[in-house]
């Protein structure tokens, strides 16, 4: 998707009174922006199951999408590590079942696998203007708030200056038999996370949790895009 779509998805979004867009959208927005997310398709048939196996293979996980639902985790959305076509049936039936009639479909998504997990966001703050973010990602961002924050448009250096700052910094060093995080990669999505929030004003905040080192590649798993 390029960007002037983007943009263009996002203010159809708002002429509909949303107030974020689904993890489908958000990261078609993202991926504008050369931001690396998981690959994933949408469907909304049980008809269309085994085409999109098909294009995405073993292992795989799904989950509820739509824009209407913020917190799959705790409504039994997500699930994890799908094996079979079996599988994959039985989470289709309970993942719709338990969209409640929330408009929205089931997003099909290549299982990433790694141990470690960062956290990128974008929030606006009053007198600063949109303020990147990046920290220790996962079920710790809450608990740890190892965080650092600038403010965009960021260069090359700032961005290294914020993997730098968090405490936890030498998990993207090369350790316990995983390689070194590739920092250039980072560095790219951290400067193309400011650049949206510099040219697409209705984006109020971005917040990429978990984004998971795969060998040394970051790459988005989880996306919420809050609208204005």
């Amino acid at each position: 998707m390029k960007k002037d779509k983007a943009i263009q998805m996002i203010g159809n979004a708002l002429r509909k009174g949303r107030t974020a867009l689904s993890e489908y959208e958000a990261k078609q927005v993202l991926a504008a922006y050369d931001i690396p997310v998981t690959r994933e398709i949408l469907i909304k048939d049980k008809k269309n199951l085994d085409a999109a196996i098909q294009k995405i293979g073993f292992p795989l996980v799904m989950k509820g999408c739509s824009a209407e639902i913020a917190h799959k985790t705790e409504k039994g959305l997500i699930h994890v590590d799908i094996r079979t076509a079996t599988e994959a049936k039985k989470a289709f039936k309970e993942i719709m079942a338990g969209m409640e009639g929330f408009d929205g479909g089931v997003l099909m998504q290549e299982m990433i696998k790694g141990r470690r997990e960062l956290v990128m966001g974008l929030t606006r703050d009053p007198q600063f203007g949109p303020c990147v973010m990046f920290g220790l990602g996962g079920i710790f961002t809450e608990i740890l708030r190892d965080i650092s924050f600038r403010r965009a448009p960021l260069e090359v250096r700032d961005a290294h200056e914020m993997m730098q700052e968090i405490r936890g910094h030498k998990i993207l060093d090369a350790v316990r038999g995983m390689e070194a995080a590739d920092k250039k990669r980072l560095t790219d999505m951290l400067i193309n996370i400011g650049r949206i929030g510099l040219e697409i004003p209705e984006i109020s905040e971005i917040d990429l949790n978990p984004v998971i080192l795969s060998g040394s590649k970051p790459v988005v798993v989880d996306a919420l895009i809050v609208l204005k």
